[in-house]
């Protein structure tokens, strides 16, 4: 099978960024989101990238301008022409679900469903379609356009025809896929998060400071970005949403999310989206 037309649903960080990179590919990409605020802002960011692409020099203005006819917006039902639907919603397993219960009314049969989910069971989310076979995790990571790693997560029923045609499409878009086990977090998450977690923990203990412990951590384990900065990037909801998660499917007090962590999310603090987290932005 060759993926020649992609559905995005989901106009965020992660769902703008995963049809920017698809529709370089020249791949024909639609991407959609329930809220057209959204939509607009999505639609808007991926022009944006290309334009100073294209003012930097790391691509030509036909380049550019060959990407967007690449790109348009659409609803759900252009699922019905699809061969691949990749999720990009909240991180939330009954919206995801819904969602993927009313795709399986919409797309034909050969067409592959994917979730972009940080660590929701992909074989739970593939029961709920008429598909099992056909569905699969495709964790790209944020900012998709630069970091070149896909999770490919593979659900108890995920053919190897879906999983060789995902696979092929991954390295397409210029990605290094990896194949993972359907568990809690997957690989990166299940490693990452405790990190981000304990970083949190030592904060609120007051050990040190937030820039103190990051740069402890970029200084001394050569990590590119401290793990509090990293939070803030990825969304500290979203932190919040995995540890959830992972606490409650594993049964195991070393996922429990920090308080402080709880605390900042309540008040609204998610990290860059919203201009405050550990630091100001």
């Amino acid at each position: 099978m060759v993926i020649e037309r992609v559905v995005v649903v989901g106009a965020g960080t992660m769902g703008s960024g995963i049809a920017q990179v698809i529709a370089q590919a020249n791949i024909r990409t639609i991407v959609t989101d329930a809220d057209t605020a959204s939509l607009d802002r999505g639609l808007a960011s991926i022009a944006s990238r290309w334009q100073r692409q294209a003012a930097t020099g790391r691509c030509s203005a036909d380049d550019a301008a060959r990407f967007q006819a690449n790109l348009s917006p659409g609803t759900i039902a252009d699922a019905a022409n699809a061969d691949l639907v990749i999720e990009a919603i909240v991180e939330k397993p009954e919206p995801k679900a819904s969602l993927f219960r009313e795709l399986a009314t919409i797309a034909p049969p050969p067409t592959i469903f994917a979730s972009n989910t940080s660590s929701i069971s992909i074989s739970t989310l593939g029961h709920e379609t008429s598909r099992p076979d056909r569905f699969l995790g495709l964790h790209f990571f944020n900012p998709v356009p630069v970091l070149p790693l896909v999770e490919i997560v593979r659900g108890l029923e995920t053919s190897e025809v879906t999983l060789a045609a995902t696979t092929k499409f991954a390295e397409a878009i210029g990605k290094t896929p990896i194949i993972v086990g359907d568990s809690p977090g997957f690989v990166a998450n299940r490693i990452l998060l405790p990190m981000i977690n304990e970083a949190i923990f030592t904060l609120q203990d007051g050990v040190a400071s937030a820039s103190s412990i990051d740069e402890v951590m970029k200084l001394g384990a050569s990590h590119p970005m401290g793990p509090l900065a990293l939070a803030d990037l990825i969304g500290l909801d979203v932190c919040l949403d995995i540890l959830e998660t992972m606490h409650r499917d594993f049964g195991d007090d070393k996922y429990r999310p920090a308080p402080l962590l709880r605390r900042l999310v309540g008040a609204g603090k998610l990290g860059r989206k919203t201009g405050q987290g550990f630091y100001d932005h």
